[in-house]
C-alpha cells in the first residue's frame, strides 16, 4: 500500500489481558504488561483498555517463568519491568519518531533485560539457573514489531483465520523444520516443554524481530505455553470471532485451557485494531516474517578475500578512494548462521542451557553444535557499499621508488655514460 492510499484518521486499540494458575500448578510464575507508550500508562485501566494510540505507540507482553522455588515469578516480572523501563528510556525520550528507532528500541530492552536477569540470578545462588520467556509486541502507525525469546506466541486473528505470527524457539519447532515430525506429533510430544532459548540462562540471547501490517478489525492473541498447549488455533479464532468484549474472549480462553486439564499456568492479551486509520483492505498478508531495517536490508555480495584489490596509487587523496566494509565470515561449509552485515561471524558450537525440569515447566535445552567447516572452502569476505576500508598508508622513505625517482636515476646514469663515449671519442 503506498502512502498517498494509507487512511488517515485515529487509529485506537481495544486491550484486555489475563493470567490464571491453571489447575497443577501452586503458585503463577506468567506476567503480562499492557501499555499506551505516549502516556506511558502501563495497567487495566480503562484509560489504557480502550485508547488512542499516540506518536509513541503501545506494547503488549506475555512472560513465562521457570526455575526453582519462585525464581520463574521473579524472571517474569524482572522481565517486563526491565523492558518497559529500558522501551521508556530508549523510545519516549528519544526526539525521534521513526519507526526503525521504535523496532531496535524493542530488541535492545529485550537484550538488556536478558543480561540483567542473568546477572542477578548469577549474584543470587538460589534464583541461578532461572529465566522467563518473553514475546513483546509494540505497536506503531499500522505496523506491530514482534520480539520473541521461547515459546510464548503471538497470534494475528483476521478474517476468520488464525495465523501464528511468532516461531517458538524449541525443540519441537526445529524437529518439524527439520522434517522429523508434523505439527501435529509436536503437539502431543512430552518434550514439546523444552525450550532453546530464554532471557537469563545465558549472558547472551538472539532475539526474533519480526513486523506485521495490521488492518481495521485484526485481533492480536498474545498467550504464554499454558494456553496454546492445549487450545488450538481454530478454538481462539472461533471465541475471538463469537465475543466482540475483550474480557470475555480471555477468560473464555482461559476456560478452555483448563477444560482441558490446565497443567500450566495460563496466560493471554487480546488486543483488536479499530479506527479510520487503519485500512479495511490491502494490508499484507499475515505471517512469520523478519523484520528488515535499514541497516539490515544493505545489499552484500560475498567474494573470495585473496581477490579483493587494495591500491592507493591512482588517488592523490585518500579521501576520493572508493570506500569498502569487509566483515570476515564462516567457511562456506560451516554451520553457524550469518551475522548482519557490519557484524563478524564465526562457526562455533551453541552455548548449551538447562535442561527442562521433571515437572513439565518451560525450560531451555542444549542447541545442536554448528557443524564444523569441512576440507578446502575458501575464506569469504563481506562487501557492502557503506563504512571505509583500512586502506594501507604509503610507502615509508626507503621503499618502493616513485615514477620521479626513478626518472632521476634513470637520467644519472645515461648522462655519465654518454659523458664517458664522449671522452673515449675525443681522447687522441
Amino acid at each position: 500500500m503506498t502512502a498517498s492510499s494509507k487512511p488517515s484518521g485515529e487509529i485506537v486499540v481495544h486491550v484486555f489481558g489475563r493470567t490464571d494458575v491453571g489447575r497443577t500448578r501452586e503458585h503463577n510464575e506468567d506476567t503480562f504488561a499492557v501499555a499506551d507508550l505516549t502516556t506511558m500508562n502501563a495497567s487495566l485501566q480503562p484509560e489504557v483498555r480502550t485508547h488512542r494510540v499516540g506518536p509513541r505507540g503501545s506494547l503488549f507482553m506475555v512472560a513465562d517463568g521457570m526455575g526453582g522455588a519462585a525464581a520463574g515469578e521473579v524472571a517474569s516480572a524482572m522481565a517486563t519491568e526491565i523492558i518497559l523501563a529500558e522501551v521508556d528510556r530508549r523510545w519516549r525520550s528519544s526526539s525521534d519518531h521513526d519507526p526503525e528507532i521504535f523496532a531496535h528500541a524493542l530488541r535492545a530492552a529485550t537484550e538488556v533485560a536478558n543480561t540483567k536477569i542473568h546477572h542477578y540470578a548469577s549474584s543470587n545462588p538460589e534464583n541461578r539457573g532461572m529465566g522467563t520467556t518473553a514475546t513483546i509486541a509494540g505497536f506503531l502507525g499500522d505496523t506491530l514489531y514482534v520480539c520473541q525469546v521461547g515459546d510464548s506466541r503471538a497470534y494475528l486473528v483476521r478474517d476468520g483465520v488464525a495465523t501464528l505470527i511468532t516461531k517458538d524457539q524449541s525443540l519441537m519447532q526445529k524437529l518439524v523444520e527439520a522434517g522429523e515430525l508434523t505439527e501435529e506429533e509436536a503437539e502431543v510430544s512430552e518434550r514439546r516443554n523444552i525450550i532453546l532459548q530464554a532471557l537469563g540462562p545465558e549472558p547472551v540471547v538472539r532475539v526474533d524481530l519480526t513486523s506485521q501490517q495490521v488492518k481495521r478489525g485484526d485481533v492480536l492473541i498474545l498467550c504464554s505455553d499454558g494456553l496454546s498447549g492445549q487450545v488450538r488455533a481454530h478454538e481462539i479464532v472461533e471465541v475471538v470471532t463469537s465475543e466482540p468484549d475483550l474480557v470475555s474472549v480471555c477468560k473464555k480462553l482461559i476456560d478452555l485451557a483448563n477444560e482441558a486439564g490446565g497443567p500450566d499456568n495460563i496466560t493471554v492479551v487480546a488486543a483488536r485494531f479499530d479506527g479510520p486509520g487503519l485500512a479495511e483492505t490491502g494490508a499484507e498478508s499475515v505471517a512469520h516474517r523478519v523484520y528488515r531495517g535499514s541497516q539490515e536490508a544493505r545489499a552484500t555480495v560475498p567474494v573470495d578475500r585473496d581477490s579483493i584489490p587494495v591500491t592507493t596509487a591512482d588517488f592523490e587523496d585518500l579521501s576520493t578512494a572508493p570506500t569498502l566494509e569487509t566483515t570476515p565470515l564462516k567457511r562456506k561449509s560451516g554451520g553457524a548462521a550469518k551475522g548482519g552485515a557490519g557484524a563478524a561471524a564465526s562457526a562455533k558450537p551453541a552455548q548449551a542451557a538447562p535442561a527442562a525440569s521433571a515437572a513439565g515447566a518451560s525450560a531451555p535445552a542444549p542447541a545442536a553444535a554448528a557443524p564444523a567447516a569441512r576440507g578446502g572452502a575458501k575464506e569469504t569476505a563481506e562487501i557492502a557499499p557503506a563504512g571505509r576500508a583500512k586502506i594501507p598508508p604509503p610507502a615509508p622513505p626507503g621503499g618502493r621508488m616513485d615514477r620521479g625517482s626513478l626518472r632521476f636515476v634513470f637520467g644519472t646514469i645515461a648522462v655519465l655514460v654518454l659523458g664517458y663515449y664522449l671522452v673515449t671519442w675525443l681522447r687522441p
